[in-house]
């Protein structure tokens, strides 16, 4: 008998194992009563909890983990909609730890909505960066010289200015151009946002230092490490503030009248 002109016909396992897949893409189809599932348990647990199980066409769970474990019932996603980390905005950068030497800032922000139901986790709540104060908490001058060069971004110039510049300080500053030596790769292994101006740091690129208050010496009108007073094509040393495998040499190539430093490459002593 020939089968020529009809329908293709599958093998019946095959047929079976298609149906099935099928209705697993489509999600659990089964009716609950009124005494079945989340809506009649009352409650969505945290985590793996074999407490939190529901009523249904067979045993199934109304807990964090029941969808890698693939036993959620089946009003589980509408009982227990997922609900995601929600966070503040940043503060802005507190003071320096401790004055007088190296230290760190921080800024923080606070949960607004705490995670439930397998939505998203809580990012990180405080990072931290590298400072400097030259001034006691009692407003006395520290007395010390630091050698390397201590440098950060310029953009902590800006933040620095909200805590109140003396008139007499406001007119006074200077840059002073450098061409990078050999940058260490440890500049680079940063993850944090404030941080990332390290990563930017190039053998031979020029970069444009700022010294302005509070880290100028009140004597000398002098940022420590800044080269003054020595030859020319000397090399010098310099570190990154709060990081302290993030060093290397520099070349002072000369110091600007007119300090206006290009947003690209601004670094600032602190």
């Amino acid at each position: 008998m020939s089968l020529r002109g009809s329908a293709p016909t599958l093998p019946l396992a095959l047929a079976l194992a298609a149906v099935a897949a099928g209705a697993w893409a489509r999600g659990p189809s089964v009716a609950l009563s009124p005494r079945q599932g989340c809506a009649a348990l009352g409650r969505c647990c945290p985590g793996r909890d074999p407490t939190c199980a529901a009523r249904g066409s067979s045993r199934c769970f109304c807990d964090e983990a029941c969808g890698a474990a693939r036993d959620c019932c089946a009003d589980y996603a509408r009982v227990c909609p997922a609900v995601s980390c929600m966070v503040a905005e940043w503060s802005d950068w507190s003071r320096c730890a401790e004055p007088c030497q190296v230290s760190y800032r921080i800024h923080q922000r606070h949960v607004l909505q705490e995670p439930g139901n397998g939505g998203a986790p809580c990012p990180p709540l405080e990072e931290r960066a590298g400072c400097m104060e030259y001034w006691s908490r009692q407003g006395v001058e520290c007395q010390q010289s630091l050698l390397p060069a201590l440098i950060t971004t310029g953009s902590y110039g800006k933040e620095r200015k909200k805590w109140g510049v003396p008139k007499e300080q406001e007119s006074i500053g200077y840059c002073v151009r450098f061409r990078l030596g050999p940058i260490p790769g440890s500049c680079r292994q940063v993850r944090a946002p404030h941080a990332q101006w390290k990563r930017y740091l190039t053998q031979g690129h020029t970069v444009c230092v700022r010294c302005e208050w509070p880290a100028q010496d009140a004597r000398s009108r002098r940022c420590y490490g800044d080269g003054g007073g020595t030859g020319g094509n000397q090399l010098l040393l310099w570190q990154a503030a709060g990081h302290a495998r993030c060093r290397g040499s520099w070349e002072r190539l000369r110091q600007l009248r007119n300090c206006v430093c290009p947003a690209v490459h601004s670094l600032g002593f602190i």
